[in-house]
């Protein structure tokens, strides 16, 4: 693998530590600034419609420069954001550095998909692609308890300075590694845009915000599950976290090395797993053990899709992927927000803390029967490899090697 996938990754890393980093610290921030842990919580939900809006409006802007210059511009971006918070005198201005950070993430591992799949051959394209969300996998097993550690003993302040010098390395590695990729000469943004009336890419889309968010419908109130269903103390959550972050990477390297060979097969099989261990585990959250492995399916399963899907929207769009590739970043965090609001409604409504495990198993059968319909139009030919408009010049990948 070329080098410039560790760039890639190492940019990854930071921004998935940022993203998920803050819900550890969540009762240090409040307590300093003053306010409540749910208006804390905005802190997460700001960065979640951060990445949403800032996919699109950040691949948009990058539409005239290299991909190389963008990557670059968006790590410059990150790095603000997170000194920003670090720095931040109120909570509002706290709030603005993590949306600030969060406009990067969509358009980064948007783009950087598109750079990854292009620096390999045409056969390897998935596994670059994984090879890059490594660096997001596992940030969850080291970066997060890392820096909620950090931010517990020398303060939060010090945990976002910390990712900010990841950002650093992150962009020294972009600028050293990764090699200038011009865009494909006549790609506009009409043609970007195109890629949306492909039923094929859509579908996709609909795909990772049903299969993520299935996922995250449980894991989103897996403290509360673990601590007061299955007995766990609450010092306990954070060394079940990284199971799951363990999960997550076992799953997205698995992933990687079989979408490139059964693409479809892969999604059948993980996604159907995915149902069935969300559905069993409203039955293994009443026990300690089968809870824990559990949780590891969970994230092995869940992130087994990433890659195939994402590399589903490049392979549909292939025109014209680097738009519909970073709204797919923003698809999942659709994805985690919609789940997490109808875990907290089932919640709400009486049905216990295991209830969301039965949305989210909903959910992935959701995304299940989405990929057999685009399987079945696929064969029938209507929307399999046509280019989304017949005058999209195709981006052929040049192998690149260091």
């Amino acid at each position: 693998m070329p080098l410039a996938l560790l760039a890639l990754a190492i940019g990854a890393f930071g921004i998935g530590t940022t993203e998920f980093v803050i819900m550890g610290l969540l009762p240090q921030v409040a307590g300093d600034f003053g306010v409540s842990i749910p208006t804390a919580g905005l802190l997460v939900t700001g960065y979640a419609v951060g990445v949403m809006l800032g996919a699109p409006l950040m691949t948009v802007l990058g539409t005239k420069i290299s991909r190389k210059r963008m990557l670059m511009l968006l790590m410059g971006l990150f790095i603000a954001g997170n000194l920003l918070s670090a720095l931040a005198p109120t909570f509002p201005v706290m709030l603005v550095g993590r949306v600030v950070a969060s406009l990067a993430h969509g358009a980064f591992f948007g783009i950087g998909s598109v750079v990854a799949a292009d620096l390999v051959a045409p056969g390897k394209r998935a596994g670059a692609i994984a090879m890059m969300f490594t660096g997001l996998t596992f940030a969850n097993v080291v970066g997060v308890p890392l820096g909620t550690l950090i931010g517990q003993s020398a303060g939060w302040r010090v945990t976002f300075a910390a990712v900010a010098a990841l950002g650093v390395v992150g962009l020294a590695g972009i600028a050293r590694l990764v090699p200038e990729m011009p865009r494909a000469e006549g790609v506009r943004l009409r043609h970007e845009l195109a890629a949306f009336k492909n039923t094929q890419v859509l579908l996709a889309m609909a795909m990772t915000v049903l299969g993520f968010g299935g996922v995250f419908a449980a894991i989103t109130y897996i403290a509360p599950m673990m601590t007061r269903v299955t007995g766990f103390a609450d010092g306990s959550v954070t060394w079940l976290l990284v199971l799951f972050g363990l999960g997550m990477v076992a799953g997205n390297l698995v992933g990687g090395r079989f979408a490139d060979r059964a693409l479809m097969p892969l999604l059948y099989i993980s996604l159907s797993a995915l149902a069935l261990v969300l559905a069993l585990f409203t039955l293994t959250a009443h026990d300690k053990i089968a809870s824990a492995v559990t949780i590891i399916l969970i994230g092995a399963f869940g992130f087994a899709t990433v890659p195939p899907l994402q590399k589903r929207v490049l392979d549909q769009a292939h025109g014209a992927p680097t738009l519909a590739s970073a709204v797919n970043i923003g698809a999942f965090n659709l994805g985690n927000a919609l789940s997490a609001w109808i875990g907290g409604l089932v919640i709400d409504a009486g049905f216990g803390y295991t209830a969301p495990n039965g949305v989210g198993a909903v959910l992935a059968v959701g995304a299940l029967v989405l990929a057999v319909v685009s399987a079945a139009l696929e064969r029938r030919g209507g929307t399999s490899q046509a280019a989304v408009t017949g005058d999209v010049p195709a981006e052929r990948p040049t192998p690149v090697t260091h």
